[in-house]
């Protein structure tokens, strides 16, 4: 039975741009790594949508229809485009909440736009131009995943191809950036960067500890890494974390070493928007105090 009582609110079913402006209160993006079928994607909502209410954090769902760009022609792509459709529209119709989810191909932008307001540029099409300028012709909100192959300085010329279509609503979103061979950090001077640029950023703190290729048929990863990760990216005063979750993400089809269990995300969201609060809230006088917020994160965690 659902208990959630604000998702009109904190599901953010009305969902703004400028909710997810870097100097707004955190945004959560949050779900499964795919849809594997209805009534599990529902349970998924519902916690996270009873989490964010009871913490008073806004959402958005995100789960995938299709993981076209699996590591192994073996590997479990999800459940489809329109059956996938279907089940994100119930959710969105039961919790009155915003939903996103990605593209592969440009003809699924118009489709996927009737249910998604957010739509969802994956990190290795980041570049396609036909993609990004199709997605961005349905006047929704565009997420684009910065490539692992990219430096941060290169998600202008995104922004731009998105601008191009006459969309002027885009987020970008740090994932990591290839080290080596199977590994990925995280640059953090690309999150000041884009803000200097005006534009919002959000870190997707599962995907970043990602170890690409790193199970043979399928990535790797370390979830133990996520919420020190996602401590470091809020405290410089970002739009939102992108966290994806699952109740038993050691045999999730996909992405699941790198996924939280659903148990740890209340734990980390408290975290989080008590320091996304720290910060925004003394940004005018000291936003770079830099003892102040080790102290302040030192009170959280002993919290």
């Amino acid at each position: 039975m659902m208990q959630y009582t604000l998702a009109n609110f904190f599901g953010m079913a009305e969902i703004r741009y400028s909710n997810f402006f870097n100097d707004t209160p955190l945004m959560v993006i949050a779900g499964p790594c795919q849809i594997e079928s209805r009534d599990h994607a529902i349970m998924i909502a519902e916690h996270i949508a009873n989490t964010c209410n009871e913490l008073k954090v806004p959402f958005v769902f995100k789960a995938s229809f299709d993981k076209a760009n699996r590591s192994s022609i073996t590997g479990k792509r999800g459940i489809g485009m329109d059956e996938g459709l279907k089940i994100l529209q119930e959710i969105k119709t039961q919790l009155d909440c915003a939903i996103t989810t990605d593209i592969h191909l440009p003809d699924q932008a118009m489709p996927v736009s009737q249910v998604a307001d957010v739509i969802q540029i994956p990190a290795f099409l980041c570049r396609q131009t036909d993609l990004i300028t199709a997605a961005a012709q349905t006047r929704k909100i565009i997420t684009v995943k910065k490539g692992q192959f990219l430096s941060y300085t290169d998600t202008d010329n995104i922004v731009k191809k998105v601008n191009q279509a006459h969309n002027d609503q885009c987020i970008i979103i740090e994932r990591g950036t290839s080290f080596g061979y199977g590994n990925l950090v995280v640059d953090m001077r690309g999150f000041e960067y884009s803000k200097r640029k005006g534009i919002p950023i959000v870190f997707d703190g599962t995907h970043s500890v990602q170890q690409p290729g790193g199970l043979g048929l399928s990535s790797g990863g370390d979830r133990s890494m996520v919420p020190p990760l996602c401590m470091s990216a809020v405290a410089q005063g970002i739009g939102g974390v992108f966290l994806e979750m699952h109740n038993d993400p050691d045999n999730a089809p996909s992405d699941g070493p790198n996924a939280l269990f659903l148990n740890d995300f209340m734990p980390l969201l408290i975290k989080l928007k008590a320091l996304d609060e720290h910060v925004k809230n003394n940004k005018g006088r000291h936003a770079y105090n830099v003892d102040e917020i080790l102290d302040a994160v030192k009170e959280i965690l002993r919290d």
